[in-house]
């Protein structure tokens, strides 16, 4: 009997110890981003903020050219889309807040994960107004009354001005994040790409028993995505200010667009932010924006955001 037991309490042993020794791999993570959208902001006829050398729509379609090459070559099982690959308006369309749905609309219609949205930034011009001289001004006063009044010719010296531009000053990035306010607009094209999602069995199995958009569960769920949307365009808002800053840019920050609707922030149904790469509007920041070099180290820095985002959803 003893024996017996012996035997049995080796056995356990041994499969414990073999089961504490043996590792288990983990499955891969599945990929958190599979498609992600590259917009150039505006396009001609709408050319943007313009500096004194190039204007915005042309920066930015430099910029997400370069971005979007990048993004090809680290990750080739992800697929890239740019709403505009000329210099026009995407779909040709003259009317720019036509086209703006259209950004939107091209990003839901391709199930993205990530939209990226390219801009530059304007202050305005200042003007200011000097003395270049003196000239003198010949007028006449009314002197004496009734038939005794006469017109007195008089000369006065009054200063000559010149009013003139004055190049901006204002520097820096800054990046946008629809504004919490706006989360009902964005929660609506949440639920209605979820809907379709699930119409055509593309959704996981998880989520299908939400199959209305105007059913509670289905608000819910709309809820709950356009929580975790705006908690993921934070996070990748913050690692595309975090990359400019180790480049050597002045940053302004991560902001929420609250002062207006713009809809490729609220009508994508997805993590989206909108960037400012700096000001057109101050000569040496548009000298960078429009330079080879700058491009280049803009395009860098949102790559590199991108990955650690991807990173980062992904453990």
């Amino acid at each position: 009997m003893f024996k017996k037991a012996s035997r049995w309490s080796y056995l356990i042993f041994s499969f414990a110890f073999l089961v504490s020794f043996t590792t288990v791999e983990a499955p891969p993570a599945k990929p958190a981003v599979k498609v992600i959208i590259v917009d150039a902001g505006h396009g001609l006829p709408d050319p943007g903020a313009v500096g004194e050398e190039t204007n915005e729509a042309a920066v930015t379609l430099a910029v997400a050219l370069k971005l979007g090459k990048l993004l090809e070559e680290a990750l080739p099982n992800c697929k890239i889309i740019y709403t505009r690959t000329g210099s026009g308006l995407p779909g040709g369309l003259k009317d720019k807040n036509e086209a703006n749905r259209l950004r939107a609309r091209m990003a839901n219609e391709a199930h993205g994960d990530l939209f990226i949205s390219i801009h530059c930034n304007s202050a305005g011009s200042g003007y200011k107004t000097k003395v270049v001289g003196h000239k003198t001004e010949t007028y006449y006063v009314t002197q004496g009354k009734g038939k005794k009044a006469k017109k007195v010719k008089k000369t006065r010296k009054v200063a000559v001005t010149k009013r003139y531009k004055v190049p901006g000053t204002t520097v820096g990035t800054e990046t946008y994040v629809w504004a919490a306010a706006k989360n009902d607009l964005k929660k609506q094209f949440v639920g209605n790409q979820h809907e379709e999602e699930e119409e055509g069995g593309e959704q996981e199995q998880a989520d299908t028993s939400y199959k209305y958009f105007d059913s509670p569960e289905a608000k819910i769920m709309a809820s709950l995505r356009t929580r975790k949307y705006f908690d993921n365009s934070c996070l990748m808002a913050s690692l595309i200010e975090e990359e400019f800053v180790k480049a050597g840019r002045p940053s302004r920050g991560v902001k929420q667009r609250d002062w207006e609707a713009i809809w490729v922030l609220q009508a994508t149904a997805m993590p989206s932010i909108l960037t400012e790469l700096g000001f057109i509007s101050t000569p040496e920041e548009e000298a960078y924006l429009n330079s080879t070099k700058g491009q280049d180290e803009i395009a860098a820095c949102l790559k590199r955001a991108v990955l650690k985002y991807k990173a980062q959803l992904e453990k």
